[in-house]
């Protein structure tokens, strides 16, 4: 693949985080003009000035990502549930209505979400985390089929087990207990590079892959099977 996204303008949100740095890097080798945000969306007009900011847009990557709390369900209280769900949730829709009325005008467009296998696979001690996970992939899933109509494709990565600084720093991977669940958990073996996973969302937002609709891509190493 090369050159795939060639004169298009690209905003990636939360870009010094999650897969932010790599998707900057990975996009710009095939082409883009990237737009790189790393404001946090979590105020209810970041999103807007964010936009209005970068002018216009071909592609949206919601680069969204939060440290992950560890709380068993039954003890997990009001802030934390609205601390996650305002970081990973709630940018989403305000990032879509200041994107994507352009878009539709236009009838071509791009919104690709970051998101994570968390939301496919029970995990303990994750329930608030998954659950905005999977309220990111529910919504997703709506949206992409009313903007299909107008020739927007809307779709999500939903990864787990991909090399990045924020959910598997290196001093995670080393710690011999990772290793064994990744070697007892993860039928690849390993974890997936994180250009494996920015090339495969430079694809998802490049005209080869139009055909795609509200659609929910596990990149995760077999970890689940959807």
């Amino acid at each position: 693949m090369e050159n795939a996204l060639a004169g298009k303008r690209v905003l990636i949100t939360q870009a010094t985080a999650f897969m932010g740095p790599v998707l900057c890097e990975v996009f710009a080798e095939q082409g883009a003009e990237v737009i790189a945000s790393a404001d946090e969306l979590v105020e209810a007009d970041a999103a807007e000035r964010i936009v209005h900011a970068a002018g216009r847009i071909d592609v949206l990557v919601a680069n969204l990502a939060i440290t992950a709390p560890s709380t068993a369900a039954l003890e997990v209280a009001e802030a934390e549930w609205r601390d996650v769900f305002a970081a990973l949730v709630d940018p989403l829709p305000r990032l879509v209505r200041a994107v994507a009325p352009a878009m539709v005008e236009r009838r071509a467009g791009k919104i690709l979400v970051m998101g994570s296998a968390s939301a496919l696979r029970g995990m303990k001690r994750a329930s608030t985390y998954s659950a905005a996970r999977g309220a990111q992939l529910a919504y997703v899933q709506a949206i992409g089929v009313e903007l299909a109509a107008h020739n927007v494709q809307v779709n999500a990565v939903a990864q787990n087990f991909v090399d990045n600084p924020t959910y598997f720093p290196p001093e995670v991977q080393a710690n011999p207990r990772f290793q064994e669940r990744l070697a007892r958990e993860v039928p690849l073996g390993r974890l997936v590079s994180a250009r494996e996973d920015a090339l495969f969302a430079a694809y998802l937002c490049s005209s080869a892959a139009d055909c795609f609709v509200g659609q929910v891509f596990p990149v995760c190493g077999g970890w689940v099977g959807r």
